[in-house]
């Protein structure tokens, strides 16, 4: 698996390259993977919903200072699409929370670019996207995330099993929901994730 993370690392994109990446699609009508129009409408929407995000969102002061304060190097692997609805909702709170950490190094690459990699990190059997890798300064992976944060993964699930899949009035909802929520259970979740890496790696450094 190391390789393969070598080899993520080496094809990744910055954030930045990334929503330029997802510009240049939305203006050739295309999308990343597979082709399909529903994939490029969708790509064209989270190009929208990322850009409002990256604009709006914004830390508070606890959040800031915990990710500033972080000692140990880590680089935030992030497996995608550009038409992933969850994606447009949570990579740029975790460009928020790179932005505020000089040991934060955050990277995308491309789900479908990279499956014997995506398969190292299944969720349930599913290469279900976003995954967020953890990785220390050894590529060491200490943490994964992903695809959603807790509350909405019972979203999802409660829904599935009141009207047996996912339509599209749930996804209206969800959107609704991640307005409302404005990120907090991802930054929420990964504090305590990347609170728990921390901690242990500093164990393992004094053993």
């Amino acid at each position: 698996m190391k390789e393969q993370l070598i080899s993520g690392l080496e094809n990744s994109l910055t954030y930045q390259k990334y929503m330029d990446l997802m510009e240049k699609l939305v203006l050739s009508q295309s999308t990343t993977g597979e082709i399909d129009q529903s994939r490029v409408e969708f790509t064209a929407l989270n190009l929208t919903r990322s850009q409002r995000l990256n604009k709006k969102l914004r830390l508070q002061e606890p959040e800031i200072s915990f990710f500033k304060e972080l000692r140990m190097q880590q680089t935030w692997l992030v497996i995608t699409e550009s038409w992933c609805g969850d994606a447009a909702q949570t990579l740029p709170v975790l460009n928020k929370l790179a932005e505020a950490s000089e040991n934060l190094d955050l990277r995308v690459i491309m789900r479908d670019e990279h499956p014997e990699l995506m398969d190292h990190f299944l969720t349930n059997g599913t290469r279900s996207i976003p995954k967020l890798i953890i990785l220390n300064s050894d590529l060491d992976v200490i943490a994964t995330w992903g695809p959603r944060s807790a509350a909405a993964t019972k979203l999802v699930s409660d829904y599935k099993e009141k009207f047996g899949k996912i339509d599209a009035a749930f996804k209206t909802q969800l959107q609704m929901w991640y307005n409302k929520d404005k990120g907090a259970s991802i930054i929420n979740e990964l504090i305590d994730i990347v609170g728990k890496a921390e901690e242990q790696e500093r164990l393992l450094l004094q053993s």
